[in-house]
């Protein structure tokens, strides 16, 4: 079992972009649907795999490119360290205040090297200045808990 760490940011319009977000259905729109469903379909199923943006569910960074990879370890407490250090990175443009904490983020690290630990993936994100959010993401490989098919992107 390993991690794999994986940062985001950008304009909050593009992050709400959630069809660009989620895999693409496994059946096309049938024939004779609107031709706006038939475009969307045909985008997302074109570019979900090499955009850049957060998936909605975590595990699914494992299918993005291999360089949106920002770091693989093995133990759960590495990864939570990279987690810790992004979150300090980044506090001073936290766009709420109580987020800027250093006892809550302290909370924040340790709740993920114990989930980390366990198996499961971890998923932060915050608002940043306006209109910006962060999107900080764990997901644990070989194999992944809850979706084994998703290959490793270090494979």
């Amino acid at each position: 079992m390993h991690h794999h760490a994986y940062l985001w940011t950008g304009p909050k319009t593009r992050f709400d972009d959630e069809a660009l977000r989620r895999p693409p259905h496994p059946d096309p729109p049938p024939a004779g649907s609107r031709p706006e469903l038939i475009d969307r379909y045909r985008q997302v199923a074109a570019e979900f795999r090499t955009s850049d943006l957060p998936p909605l569910e975590t595990a699914y960074w494992l299918v993005k490119p291999r360089p949106l990879v920002r770091g693989t370890w093995e133990e759960a407490k590495e990864a939570a360290a990279w987690l810790g250090e992004r979150l300090a990175e980044y506090a001073p443009r936290f766009a709420a205040e109580h987020d800027r904490d250093t006892a809550r983020l302290a909370r924040l690290v340790d709740a993920a090297a114990e989930r980390l630990h366990a198996g499961g993936d971890v998923s932060y994100g915050h608002y940043l200045e306006r209109p910006s959010y962060l999107s900080l993401a764990v997901v644990t490989c070989s194999p992944h808990h809850t979706l084994p098919e998703l290959p490793c992107p270090c494979a």
